[in-house]
């Protein structure tokens, strides 16, 4: 197996995956991984980003033994996924935001010993284990509710329970924080950071919230057309594509618009504004501070610019 099993948790080189549809003579070829190639290190925190029909579920599905690629090698945690998915499947986990490890007639308590029953972990083991996580993850309370009685949030911390249960070392996340408020997202990502800095697991995570990106990874690769176009730490794309936010503020009353450093004015009406802030020239807590205490401001959010907004920057960047 080529790399260094102790230090690399996923390895790709030159992996590609063809799809052939429609029939007889309007059949085509679409190739959905092109010639991908890329590492992550055991304790990487990586946001893997991309549009829609990028390739980004293909490689995963790849990579987790769902699929054969159709050229290239692969291997996570010195498996060769597609040829051991049951020995891969002992360490590592997935959560998909909208596909379910646990049944909505049971609770929590009781899928996770199914799970636990299929993971091959003794009773003793389960219950320990069902502890750790319901302390890690702030959830031991909600573990002998009825699934179907716990809110989105809560639901989806007691998913993560149930993909950790048999302490994987890569867990894989599709869109985990999908239909969450923000108080449930931010928890959410809190809590992945918790499991990578106290247990070290290795986070994959694809989401189209910037947010995500920005609160949990430290690295971010970007796909497009089945081929990885950037990949560099999260620190230096903010700096250079995440440079800006979008302020919206409601006004109590009609006021002038501010006069500040960093900030353009997009719209501005008697009872709204929208302002673009430049963060590389002043800071975001800055531009708020100075407009609670200078607008009449009833209401005030930060949006980040669209995902969409940023891969086309980059993508930009790669066809220069």
């Amino acid at each position: 197996m080529f790399g260094h099993a102790c230090v690399v948790a996923i390895e790709v080189q030159d992996l590609s995956k063809v799809f052939e549809t429609g029939r007889r003579r309007h059949r085509r070829r679409v190739d959905a991984v092109d010639n991908l190639s890329f590492s992550v290190e055991r304790g990487e925190r990586v946001a893997y980003i991309g549009p829609n029909g990028a390739g980004k579920s293909t490689s995963i599905k790849i990579l987790t033994g769902i699929l054969h690629p159709t050229q290239g090698e692969a291997s996570v945690l010195g498996v060769v996924p597609w040829l051991d998915r049951r020995r891969l499947a002992a360490r590592i986990g997935t959560l998909f935001g909208q596909r379910s490890l646990l049944w909505f007639e049971l609770t929590p308590r009781q899928s996770y010993r199914m799970l636990a029953a299929i993971y091959g972990l003794d009773r003793r083991r389960e219950e320990a284990r069902i502890g750790e996580l319901g302390d890690l993850l702030e959830a031991g309370d909600l573990f002998d509710m009825p699934v179907r009685s716990l809110s989105l949030g809560q639901r989806m911390r007691c998913e993560l329970a149930a993909c950790m249960l048999h302490d994987p070392e890569v867990l894989f996340l599709d869109e985990p924080t999908i239909g969450l408020d923000l108080l449930a997202k931010q928890r959410f990502r809190e809590l992945l950071v918790r499991l990578n800095t106290e247990q070290g697991t290795t986070i994959f995570l694809t989401s189209h919230d910037v947010a995500d990106i920005e609160h949990v990874a430290l690295r971010a690769m970007v796909i497009n057309h089945g081929s990885l176009i950037y990949d560099n730490e999260v620190v230096a794309m903010r700096r250079a594509l995440l440079s800006t936010k979008l302020v919206e503020v409601g006004l109590s009353r009609p006021a002038p618009a501010p006069a500040l450093a960093g900030v353009t004015v997009l719209e501005h009406t008697e009872t709204t504004m929208k302002l673009v802030v430049d963060t590389v020239t002043t800071s975001i807590r800055h531009v708020l501070d100075d407009l609670l205490d200078g607008l009449p401001v009833a209401d005030i959010s930060v949006v980040d610019p669209p995902l969409e907004q940023v891969i086309a920057s980059i993508y930009g960047r790669s066809a220069v």
